[in-house]
């Protein structure tokens, strides 16, 4: 059996997404009222960060303990991809001594040579390009709280990032609809919406954008290596800040989501995180449970039953 890798959401078919973010909720429910469960005793989590993190380590690291294995930290100061091994050398030998590898680095180009060279799977936990673990958490959150996102309309507001790009991928594979409204030459990449224009559209306004929406989800306005352009960003995104009175013009049950950290005054207001639509917390916390359902599924060969 080849080796399946987690690098963008269309590396899973639909049924198999499903499937992951409802494990989540029941890996959830099973962690809250203290179940013990543990499938991966003696297995080894290798997560290599090129980028720093809180919840990206945080919800890894406890998730492979929950399951009774281990993880090892390593940042590119730890290794010698810090020091010009090539991917794939690298790739070669970390996989043979642990069973799964996440990787949060830079260039998308980075995970996919690691991956193909990679003997385990590998998870994308963050590229410049994608952010599909977050897609994970927040479709688990969704679907919590609202239940099926299938045909649903989600405005993203802000830039045409990684997270932008994410949900461009989940518009696909959930099957809702995709609204951009993001500053001129801040807009996705044109294949991009060339790829996805069956499910998702640009929209110039944002209160435009907000109208009937059923979940609105929003970033920071420099994400990291972009602090260089703080100010300018700061000036063109003015008008794209996500506010309660911005929420007022969706629907009734709309959620709001951001994968955190917030920028509070800046893509949000301050009231923003307390407003009683905001999910933020929740997702911030499914981090954990919808990436313990991953690895359980990337390691379904692998796991001890009880």
């Amino acid at each position: 059996m080849s080796v399946r890798h987690f690098l963008t959401l269309l590396d899973f078919s639909p049924a198999e997404l499903d499937l992951i973010i409802k494990r989540g909720i029941e890996l959830r429910r099973m962690q809250h009222a203290d179940t013990i469960y543990q499938p991966f005793v003696g297995r080894t989590l290798g997560m290599i960060f090129e980028k720093s993190s809180t919840r990206t380590r945080i919800s890894f690291e406890a998730g492979m303990g929950q399951f009774g294995g281990q993880a090892i930290f390593l940042s590119s100061k730890d290794t010698q991809l810090g020091r010009g091994e090539p991917i794939e050398d690298s790739a070669r030998v970390i996989s043979s001594m642990v069973d799964i590898i996440m990787i949060r680095t830079f260039g998308h180009d980075q995970i996919e040579t690691f991956a193909k060279y990679s003997s385990v799977p590998v998870i994308n936990a963050l590229t410049d390009d994608y952010h599909p673990c977050q897609l994970l958490a927040d479709m688990q959150t969704y679907y919590e709280l609202r239940g099926s996102i299938a045909g649903k309309t989600v405005t993203w507001v802000g830039d045409g990032n990684n997270m932008c790009a994410s949900y461009m991928t989940a518009a696909h594979q959930y099957g809702f609809q995709l609204r951009i409204a993001a500053p001129y030459g801040f807009e996705p990449a044109p294949e991009l919406m060339q790829q996805f224009s069956h499910c998702v559209s640009l929209v110039n306004d944002v209160q435009e954008a907000a109208l009937g929406a059923h979940l609105i989800v929003t970033d920071v306005w420099a994400s990291m290596g972009q602090e260089g352009e703080q100010s300018t960003r700061a000036r063109r995104f003015a008008s794209y800040q996500v506010t309660p009175s911005l929420l007022d013009k969706a629907d009734a049950e709309v959620l709001f989501m951001h994968c955190l950290p917030a920028h509070r005054g800046e893509e949000i207001s301050h009231d923003m995180l307390d407003d009683p639509r905001s999910a933020v917390w929740l997702e911030a916390e499914n981090r954990l449970y919808a990436q313990k359902a991953l690895m359980e599924f990337l390691l379904t060969d692998k796991i001890q039953l009880s």
